[in-house]
């Protein structure tokens, strides 16, 4: 148990090896109640763990007597009763027993998912509540592999965290990839993930996620009511910004501020500026039992500027210089890049190492992605009108790509001995600095991110949850 004490105490990011750890020393200490299991196995042969915590007795009792039929708990990682497609027994309103599923660490540059995942874990131990009638089922890493080769366990500033910068390209990333690959090419950790979705059958699926500077915000699937409430008071609490006009939820509804619900089908919303279709990532998987996914996104870096929800005087002509000045800094990275062909992809003449191969295949597809981005920032479909805190969204958006590109080239180039790497050092380092000041940089330590998601996932199953009733009784 020590493990995950320190984790917390300590308030770093934690490791695959130590969310893995402090896991099993959670099943260790409460065998009846949480259970350890091994979902699926990574690329590179590393492990993929699900903890699960087991529906009070008290709720299994009333499952058993209530009109869902009989019920009854079963071991933590045990497969869950499910209906048939049209939904989960355990679905909100029903009789039987729930299936919560929140997934962390999808993305391996926001490392902040494990630690929520733990501290969500010991909330429920303390206080069942939120287990009466539902099991929870934490995977505590998707991407293991991309997490092991993201090394910033306590980044001391925007610097530091970019130093060991990992985000592999799109159709590597465990959540994206089916909106990239044929069903036939998926990579094992989105396997692992979509089993599970189909074995739980989760009446909500919280994905938790984080962005480097900037606020938090939540991304829905389908609108959850009275969630912006709770949502707003813990980041005003804990002296979070709202992002209220996030650049990943361009267009689309919003029930409250910081609240965003992807649009369905047909309509007319413009979406995110990303080459991927949300509704085929496995965010939407969880539909065909009739769940609910929530994203929920809290900053490393804290910035008041995009919580400013004042009309932008110049939308159109700031997006163009934004376009412009993210056009520039791409030139710079892919001049660096052109500087290395040599040390191109695994085969003659490149790296026999895994990890440079994966940080140059990363900084290929960000850069390949750019020009469409600044194409959407300045053609036809670009907003009139905008906020300010929109605004600032996207010039945010525009230099974490050419950074990030620059990061993970940097990376290679160093290993290497290259003698591009001290240029290219120092385009990182003042970019790095130049995005602190910018937008006024202020970190939120460790255990408030962890608090705030915390808050937030329990507070969107509370209100489907009532939601779920209330529908029930009308």
């Amino acid at each position: 148990m020590a493990s995950h004490v320190n984790l917390l105490r300590d308030m770093c990011y934690p490791t695959p090896q130590e969310l893995g750890l402090a896991a099993r020393a959670l099943a260790d200490e409460h065998p009846s109640e949480v259970g350890l299991r091994q979902a699926g196995t990574s690329r590179a042969g590393r492990p993929i763990w699900v903890l699960s915590v087991a529906a009070t007795a008290r709720a299994v009792a009333a499952v058993e007597d209530g009109p869902g039929g009989p019920g009854g708990s079963r071991a933590p990682g045990a497969p869950s009763r499910s209906g048939g497609p049209g939904g989960s027994v355990g679905g909100p309103g029903c009789g039987g027993v729930r299936d919560v599923l929140v997934v962390a660490g999808a993305h391996a540059n926001e490392p902040v998912g494990g630690a929520t995942a733990l501290s969500l874990v010991r909330r429920l131990l303390r206080d069942p509540a939120p287990r009466a009638g539902c099991r929870w089922h934490f995977l505590l890493c998707a991407d293991p592999d991309g997490a092991e080769l993201h090394r910033t366990p306590r980044p001391y500033s925007l610097l530091d965290y970019h130093r060991y910068f990992f985000r592999p390209p799109g159709p590597e990333q465990p959540e994206w990839a089916p909106s990239l690959l044929p069903a036939d090419r998926l990579p094992p950790e989105t396997l692992a993930l979509t089993a599970l979705i189909d074995e739980l059958r989760p009446v909500l699926q919280v994905s938790l996620h984080a962005t480097d500077l900037g606020g938090t915000w939540v991304q829905l699937t389908r609108d959850i009511p009275g969630l912006a409430e709770p949502f707003a008071k813990s980041a005003a609490e804990l002296r979070i910004p709202v992002e209220n006009g996030a650049s990943d939820a361009a267009g689309w509804p919003s029930p409250g501020p910081g609240i965003f619900v992807i649009p369905q089908p047909g309509s007319e919303a413009a979406g995110a500026f990303h080459p991927e279709d949300t509704r085929l990532s496995t965010w939407y998987h969880a539909h065909r039992y009739a769940g609910t996914t929530a994203i929920v996104e809290v900053p490393m870096w804290a910035s008041d500027l995009v919580d400013d929800p004042a009309p932008h005087p110049d939308a159109r002509g700031a997006l163009r210089m934004l376009a412009a000045r993210l056009t520039a800094d791409a030139a710079l990275v892919g001049a660096a890049r052109e500087r290395a062909r040599g040390l191109d992809l695994p085969g003659p003449g490149g790296p026999e190492d895994p990890a440079a191969a994966a940080l140059l295949r990363a900084v290929d597809w960000t850069l390949a992605l750019i020009p469409r981005i600044t194409a959407e920032w300045t053609g036809p479909g670009a907003p009139a009108e905008a906020t300010t805190a929109y605004i600032a969204s996207i010039d945010a958006f525009g230099r974490r790509l050419s950074l990030r590109a620059a990061a993970m080239l940097l990376r290679v180039l160093r290993a290497e001995g290259h003698p591009a790497a001290p240029g290219l050092d120092r385009l990182v380092t003042g970019w790095c600095e130049e995005f602190a000041t910018r937008f006024g940089a202020r970190w939120i330590p460790v255990a408030t991110q962890v608090e705030h998601q915390s808050r937030t996932v329990l507070a969107a199953y509370d209100r489907l949850l009532a939601s779920a009733r209330a529908t029930d009784r009308t």
